[in-house]
């Protein structure tokens, strides 16, 4: 599956376009990431407890779109946008959605 963040792709003319697709994924983190991040921003450096769910949510989240794109018939999706929102009273969830349009090329 090709995908791209623009709107076309060199050399490969859009046939045919099958619509918008979505994907998206709700992660929540724990009291020892948020524990051990807590200490990172004390003593500085990266938290990659974090880094590594965040990395996860977007892979989900892509690989949800994608799925969803191959069911619609495509074999590119073009514009593709990701977004990341924290969630729940505490702040305790991380959703990453993705989205792009779904192209025969």
């Amino acid at each position: 599956m090709l995908m791209s963040t623009t709107s076309s792709l060199d050399g490969k003319p859009v046939r045919q376009y099958l619509g918008v697709v979505n994907g998206e994924a709700i992660i929540g983190a724990n009291l020892f990431k948020d524990l051990f991040a807590s200490i990172r921003n004390v003593v500085g450096g990266r938290a990659g407890a974090y880094e590594r769910t965040l990395a996860d949510a977007r892979r989900i989240a892509i690989e949800e779109m994608q799925a969803e794109a191959v069911r619609l018939g495509a074999n590119a999706i073009l514009g593709i946008d990701v977004d990341y929102e924290v969630l729940g009273a505490d702040n305790g969830m991380l959703m990453v959605c993705v989205s792009g349009t779904a192209v025969q090329v």
